[in-house]
């Protein structure tokens, strides 16, 4: 069956988020493309004249980065541009939604080198029937016990700096993982990380290859090409493929700073869509980071505030 069978589609709302008042206190979520975070971008008030879709729908982003991304929106919610909203034809529990969602999802290898999926989201084959696993899977909500402390981050008094004044950067091993053993045991395996920007860039476990001593723990990963600029903290040691790249600090960072640093690197990802790839301009590109009166940059506050962060104690 295809996505027109199971549900009605409807064209979101297409907002501009800076055209609407954010508000850390509405329950209104604002429901980008983006493949991160359920879509959720802000929260926002009440649009006049627009009242917000309800709870329990799907969303499916329709270009960009993140076409189709798919999630089960647990607000009401509000859409920017390209945004599909999906109402279920018939009556589906919590966990059909999110296979489906799933489902969906794995079609976005079709939409590679700027294909959007405006015209082609209802056509897109879905199975006839849902497997037993989905029903045994417990999906409980994450908890954590840390309050949003909402520290300013006044990022017009940050430092611009190239990412090779903060980091070495080396290419990585550069192996193929069909030329590697799968690994069954947790005890006696590697991570193989690769340009997916899915799981930390991790894409399996491998045994250890003879000759090729694997890339610390630690480290930071980047994707030259593929998900380009998927940028990780691989907190085991790591063999690598191709076009990837491992950042070392030039400073001592904890690992909350170099999440920071990572989410700040990612923000460059817009520049190189439709097949560019960072390969030779990673070490020139500019970011920004909170900085000391000394220009050096801040990196106890990075640790500050990524640990004032809600699930920051997951971490």
């Amino acid at each position: 069956m295809k996505v027109k069978d199971l549900f009605e589609s409807q064209q979101g709302n297409g907002f501009e988020l800076m055209h609407i008042g954010a508000s850390k206190k509405s329950e209104i979520n604002f429901v980008s493309r983006t493949s991160q975070n359920n879509g959720v971008v802000a929260q926002v008030d009440i649009v006049d004249g627009t009242i917000p879709f309800p709870e329990g729908l799907i969303t499916v982003a329709l270009s960009g980065n993140g076409v189709c991304s798919s999630f089960v929106q647990l607000k009401p919610f509000y859409t920017a541009f390209h945004v599909m909203v999906l109402k279920p034809k018939s009556k589906l529990s919590f966990v059909e939604k999110l296979f489906y969602c799933m489902c969906i999802k794995a079609n976005a290898y079709k939409y590679s080198w700027g294909r959007q999926a405006n015209k082609t989201l209802n056509e897109i084959e879905l199975p006839d029937f849902i497997p037993e696993w989905v029903y045994s899977k417990s999906v409980e909500p994450i908890k954590t016990g840390i309050a949003n402390k909402d520290i300013p981050l006044n990022i017009e008094e940050w430092a611009e700096y190239e990412i090779k004044d903060i980091f070495d950067i080396h290419y990585g091993i550069n192996l193929e993982l069909l030329n590697c053993e799968i690994s069954d045991r947790t005890d006696e395996c590697i991570n193989f990380v690769s340009r997916s920007s899915a799981n930390n860039g991790v894409v399996a476990q491998v045994k250890p290859i003879e000759g090729k001593i694997p890339q610390m723990a630690g480290l930071i990963s980047c994707s030259g090409g593929g998900s380009v600029l998927s940028t990780f903290v691989q907190k085991r040691d790591f063999y690598s493929g191709r076009d990837l790249y491992v950042l070392t600090p030039k400073f001592h960072m904890s690992l909350y700073s170099k999440l920071f640093c990572c989410t700040v690197i990612e923000k460059n990802k817009y520049k190189f869509n439709y097949g560019r790839q960072a390969n030779k301009t990673l070490p020139t590109i500019k970011i920004k980071l909170p900085c000391l009166p000394n220009g050096k940059p801040d990196f106890g506050f990075m640790e500050q505030y990524i640990k004032s962060l809600p699930y920051s104690d997951k971490i």
